[in-house]
């Protein structure tokens, strides 16, 4: 009696520190598509210390594969962050020929400084800017990730008991790639998010996974959100570059 007492406190003690453990990781990956929305670079350090927790959680669990994945995500996590605090070369090209553009503007007696600063503000603060990659680009990456899903799920049909080993392999592998996405800044990555968010809900639904179910369509809703806060940056960064452009060959 004492041994069955024994064992099932501390069954008990062990199931409240996964789920101490497990409500930290999801603060923190809301923390992160919190900060990831605003184009703030310490969304980056939520991810890590969420997935370096959800690391450790899914392999206690024996779920290898999640564990493996968030390993990755980890590394993305250090990966996204060095690429958004570092400028490309790129961009260092553009902010010396804004400085020489904004000497001109001086000399001929325009001073634009609220225009020249609102425009350099990615650049000054040393930040990745937003990108948009064309349709074929997406379409390309879109045949290529649906190919490999397509892959991974036959072997995981054929050579593992996954329940849903089509669906899994296609989250797994768009998320993979999306989270590539949304370190190089393009602007698109949230709608792949959103997709991937639908079928997730999908899965755990079927799973009987229902808070798990209801936390994803909390992420749909911030999906969309950041994807509108991100268009609207990266359309007044459009603007302010193309006002530039209009006063330096005026000048």
């Amino acid at each position: 009696m004492n041994d069955l007492l024994l064992t099932l406190q501390q069954a008990f003690s062990e199931a409240s520190l996964m789920t101490f453990w497990e409500a930290i990781a999801v603060m923190l990956a809301l923390a992160y598509l919190i900060l990831a929305m605003k184009t703030n670079i310490w969304c980056w350090s939520a991810a890590f210390i969420s997935t370096a927790i959800y690391t450790v959680l899914f392999w206690n669990v024996s779920l290898l594969m999640e564990s493996v994945l968030n390993i990755y995500y980890m590394g993305m996590a250090v990966y996204g962050y060095w690429l958004w605090l570092h400028v490309p070369s790129s961009q260092h090209q553009e902010q010396q020929s804004a400085d020489i553009d904004n000497s001109s503007l001086h000399k001929n007696g325009l001073h634009k400084n609220e225009l020249y600063n609102s425009a350099q503000h990615n650049i000054a603060t040393h930040q990745l800017n937003i990108t948009s990659w064309s349709w074929i680009t997406h379409a390309f990456v879109i045949s290529v990730t649906s190919v490999v899903s397509l892959l991974v799920g036959y072997l995981m049909a054929n050579y593992t008991s996954a329940a849903f080993p089509y669906i899994d392999a296609a989250t797994t592998c768009f998320a993979v790639v999306t989270t590539y996405l949304v370190a190089k800044k393009v602007l698109e990555n949230w709608l792949y998010w959103v997709v991937i968010d639908f079928v997730s809900i999908y899965l755990y639904f079927q799973k009987g996974l229902m808070l798990t179910s209801g936390l994803f369509v909390l992420y749909v809703a911030m999906a969309i959100g950041g994807y509108m806060m991100w268009r609207k940056k990266y359309r007044h960064n459009i603007v302010q570059q193309d006002n530039i452009a209009q006063e330096v060959v005026g000048v």
